[in-house]
């Protein structure tokens, strides 16, 4: 796929054009040679057509200028030490890049395709610095070639794509859109095959968590509130009309859920990951709900069935506790066009019919515990779900879900003290059906953390961690023999 140059690159590159270059300065330096000097003449400043019939005709001669061989430097070597030669001539590649599709194949058939321009993707204090930006270019041009045809490059590409994605992740991480939009469209052109996935993958801290960061700042939630998407308050209709959030336009966006959409091509790989660190079935169900365009719209359906397809045990049931389902059928209401959207969400909506005919309730709390975020779902506040459910929630998998419970209970929820108040209902609820149980409560912690929440500023939580002390000391006075089985 391919995308338009950014607005940036392309204002920068129009600029190094027009600077004058002192060439035969150069070659009387010996900094390079006069059959260099002529070579660069020849497609410099000439038209497209004539700039392609040149190179075709002595390829492999422009192959050695730019990349060296046959005992001679590539021209970035030779010139490493002219910053204003170098940004030319990087200029000058991507223009032969773009015009002449043979020259590019027979670069990436060069046995040290990328060597020259590796040291030129050096560590900048500013996304700004006109070299390592203008050669994370060139190279993504190159590697993404490389990645789509036989080449003898395989242990290059290993080693050039994790430093060009740890170059990229510092733009993803500017403030300036401009640059964030250059490293996504970067990394866009090098997902192209499962190996540059994995790699992008393996790096996720660096390549993945600052494309999460602008979505959730187009989503108007932060890594630790998300108590909007989870109540899902936002309409199609009031998301539609108020656009997107966080300052993120609708360009960075789409290229965002393009290259994730990328990704989701390894499901079975990164949906685990990408849920239990980003919460990204609560996230894209948030961002469907307020997509501006179709556009945005297809990816985020095509990501969501890419995902769920793959891990349905472990996504089916978030997408359930997201409401997905129910909005889902609210889409269709749309009217829909774009006809890979309209499959894809006739796709999720037979993948989540089916797995929600199978569901019970129990299934239902379940899910949203191990989910790690609490809501107020009709089972916390159903006196009948916990009376038949209580010793099932304490005694399946050993006492998985009151551990989990301990370990949410645990977390301060500065931005969403809801959920604090959520898991003291719930401990009060298992006091209340099974008071002999409060010995293997109390050992997981949930005594201690219900108390030191009495002490908690936000009005619910101190209610209801009282209210959960207050079942705990019901019972305090009362032998083992008095106390109520079920």
């Amino acid at each position: 796929m391919s995308l338009d140059p950014p607005a940036y690159m392309l204002s920068v590159s129009n600029n190094i054009r027009t600077r004058p270059i002192s060439w035969e300065g150069a070659v009387r330096a010996k900094t390079i040679t006069d059959a260099d000097l002529k070579k660069i003449r020849s497609i410099d400043k000439v038209r497209k057509e004539q700039r392609q019939k040149t190179v075709e005709a002595d390829v492999d001669s422009f192959v050695t200028l730019l990349l060296g061989g046959n005992g001679s430097q590539s021209i970035f070597e030779a010139a490493a030490k002219r910053s204003d030669m170098v940004q030319y001539m990087l200029v000058l590649t991507g223009d032969l890049l773009d015009d002449v599709p043979m020259l590019t194949s027979a670069l990436v058939q060069h046995p040290s395709p990328f060597k020259p321009f590796l040291p030129l993707l050096k560590p900048s204090s500013s996304p700004e610095e006109l070299v390592p930006l203008l050669t994370s270019s060139v190279l993504s041009r190159l590697l993404s070639q490389a990645l789509t045809q036989p080449s003898k490059a395989a242990s290059q590409i290993d080693e050039a794509l994790p430093q060009i994605y740890s170059y990229l992740s510092a733009l993803s991480k500017s403030a300036d859109a401009g640059f964030q939009d250059i490293a996504v469209q970067q990394y866009s052109a090098l997902l192209r095959n499962k190996k540059s996935r994995q790699l992008f993958w393996k790096q996720r801290k660096e390549t993945v968590d600052p494309l999460f960061d602008i979505l959730r700042a187009a989503s108007g939630a932060t890594k630790d509130q998300d108590s909007t998407l989870w109540s899902g308050g936002t309409s199609i209709r009031s998301g539609a009309e108020s656009g997107i959030s966080g300052g993120v336009g609708l360009q960075l966006l789409y290229h965002v859920l393009l290259v994730i959409w990328q990704l989701s091509f390894e499901g079975e790989l990164v949906g685990d990951g990408l849920h239990d660190e980003h919460d990204i079935i609560i996230l894209y169900t948030h961002l469907l709900r307020i997509s501006p365009k179709e556009k945005t719209t297809r990816l985020l359906l095509s990501t969501l069935l890419n995902l769920l397809t793959a891990n349905r045990n472990s996504l089916l049931p978030a997408a359930v506790l997201a409401r997905l389902p129910s909005l889902l059928t609210t889409l269709k209401t749309r009217h829909l066009t774009d006809e890979d959207a309209l499959q894809d969400l006739q796709s999720l909506n037979e993948l989540l019919d089916e797995y929600t005919q199978t569901q019970t309730t129990f299934d239902e709390y379940a899910a949203e515990v191990q989910s790690g975020h609490l809501r107020w779902s009709p089972p916390h506040r159903n006196p009948t779900f916990w009376r038949e459910n209580a010793r099932r929630i304490l005694e399946e998998n050993k006492g998985e879900l009151p551990r989990k419970l301990s370990e949410i209970l645990s977390k301060s929820w500065e931005n969403d003290k809801q959920v604090l108040a959520i898991g003291c209902n719930d401990v009060a609820c298992l006091v209340r059906e099974l008071p002999e149980k409060r010995s293997q409560l109390e050992k997981i912690g949930l005594k201690g953390r219900v108390m030191e929440l009495m002490q908690e500023a936000d009005e619910s939580v101190r209610w209801e961690s009282l209210r959960a002390v207050g079942e705990w000391l019901r019972y305090s006075f009362e032998t083992k023999s008095d106390l109520p089985m079920r």
